[in-house]
């Protein structure tokens, strides 16, 4: 069963992420994102290691926000906007979904 609130889309992003991983060491990385919506996506590639609940700093372009970990698994690990932040991928699900059907 998808648990997830809001529907996501299949696009890729490279993302710059910075954060302190779960031996404390901070660190910067060069990811990819896939499966976003405009409060989460999957982050693709990750090295460094990261445990649920952590804070990451996300930035897209020119846009920026915090993200807490909300699962991990090898390199990916999902991820879900802070309440007070920003969306920063530019994905606007419902006109995107309404113009799938109209072929």
């Amino acid at each position: 069963m998808d648990r997830r609130k809001e529907p996501r889309l299949d696009l890729e992003y490279s993302v710059q992420v910075w954060g302190v991983d779960r031996n404390a060491r901070p660190f910067a990385e060069l990811v990819r994102a896939t499966s976003v919506s405009s409060q989460g996506a999957v982050l693709l590639d990750v090295h460094s290691k990261l445990r649920m609940g952590d804070v990451l700093d996300v930035q897209h372009e020119a846009q920026r926000a915090q993200f807490r970990v909300v699962w991990t698994c090898g390199g990916e690990a999902g991820i879900q906007a802070l309440a007070s932040e920003p969306a920063i991928f530019a994905v606007d699900m419902p006109k995107t979904f309404e113009m799938a059907g109209t072929g």
